[in-house]
């Protein structure tokens, strides 16, 4: 099974590049964040004609979350937890691979900037909210993948230049800690575990041509619950869809599971 997860930055702005990517990459699920529509204005069909269901937890102009799948899905959950904002950021659904139930979670976790705003405050409020949901869901089901935009830069190594990082809400020792939390409960980062000397980013800003020089950071993640690690087959950072015109400024994340 190939599950995929990508900050899309607007799901009708680049509607045309993510069509051409899953025409070639062939996905069972993609999990989409940062859709900006309302569910109304989700291009339902454009998905449906290439074989593909949306499940999407949307909002107007910012934020949204949704899955596509080509294969069955269910206990689609759009009200994981009271976000205070109500901000769309979290949908979850049951997957079955090979008889086993897998809960799949897709998130798009606050940014946090600046850091001296109410934005820090909520994105530390979101993630404590989420920590204790993921607990309670995994008192229940020990198979979870948590998938998404966590805009967390894990350690040094993921990103170009760590110093310039330090008091940004992605790399605060802080909200780095929090990142540890999650793994904590029983997760795996599981890009770093079977790539652990690899650098490697998953999003380039549009300024400065930090594209072309490779000025990235790895923000985007597949948490994957101990017990499944084994079942991992690969795990890779997809650098092509950046690299098109009119791109996202992130780039898929690719897991394959046995």
């Amino acid at each position: 099974m190939k599950i995929i997860t990508w900050n899309v930055n607007s799901v009708r702005a680049r509607l045309n590049n993510i069509l051409d990517y899953i025409k070639q990459s062939q996905p069972d699920i993609m999990l989409l964040q940062e859709t900006k529509t309302e569910d109304k204005n989700f291009p339902f069909d454009d998905f449906k004609n290439i074989g593909y269901e949306s499940h999407v937890f949307g909002q107007k102009s910012y934020n949204g979350v949704a899955f596509l799948s080509k294969t069955k899905i269910s206990e689609i959950n759009k009200n994981i937890f009271k976000d205070e904002k109500n901000q769309a950021r979290i949908i979850s659904c049951n997957i079955k691979n090979k008889g086993q139930i897998i809960d799949l979670i897709n998130v798009y976790v606050p940014n946090g900037n600046p850091i001296d705003t109410e934005k820090y405050d909520y994105k530390k409020k979101w993630i404590k909210l989420f920590i204790k949901e993921i607990k309670k869901i995994r008192k229940k089901n020990k198979n979870i993948i948590i998938g998404g935009d966590f805009n967390i830069i894990p350690e040094k190594m993921d990103v170009y230049d760590f110093k310039r990082f330090e008091n940004d809400a992605l790399f605060k020792i802080e909200i780095r800690k929090k990142f540890q939390d999650i793994l904590n409960i029983g997760f795996v980062d599981i890009y770093r575990h079977i790539h652990s000397r690899k650098e490697e980013y998953t999003f380039w800003d549009y300024f400065a041509g930090s594209w072309q020089s490779n000025r990235g950071m790895r923000i985007d993640h597949f948490l994957v619950s101990k017990e499944l690690v084994n079942k991992v087959k690969d795990i890779k950072i997809n650098k092509n869809p950046r690299s098109k015109i009119k791109p996202s400024d992130h780039t898929p994340l690719e897991i394959e599971i046995n």
